[in-house]
């Protein structure tokens, strides 16, 4: 699975090694704990329906990028430092990525899971 943005530019990759959190200890841990993850990597968080989703990097030892967006369109982008970050949005999808990897992503711009 892959993470693509799909911007006027055309579309591209932000991942190519993506995990989904799916389960509600997945999305209650997320990134906590962990050291580092990959230059390519995404965590997924896949809900139902679009409604305030918030993140707080307690325990999250490097910096972040997070995407919120809702059927597909993105409505906030944010950089998050380790410990004190937090951030909110309504959105059905949530995507954690490392600092940087969402560079160039915009609100109004398309992102999407493919096989």
């Amino acid at each position: 699975m892959r993470l693509v943005h799909d911007s006027n530019g055309g579309q591209h990759p932000l991942a190519t090694q993506v995990d989904t959190a799916d389960t509600i200890l997945q999305q209650g841990l997320g990134l906590m704990f962990r050291r580092s993850i990959p230059d390519d990597y995404a965590l997924v968080f896949r809900f139902g329906k679009a409604k305030r989703r918030d993140i707080h990097m307690l325990c999250v030892f490097f910096p972040i990028d997070v995407i919120w967006a809702r059927d597909g369109e993105v409505v906030k982008v944010k950089t998050l430092r380790p410990w004190r970050g937090y951030g909110a949005a309504a959105a059905d999808l949530l995507v954690e990525l490392p600092a940087g990897n969402a560079a160039g992503v915009e609100v109004g711009d398309r992102i999407a899971l493919v096989e």
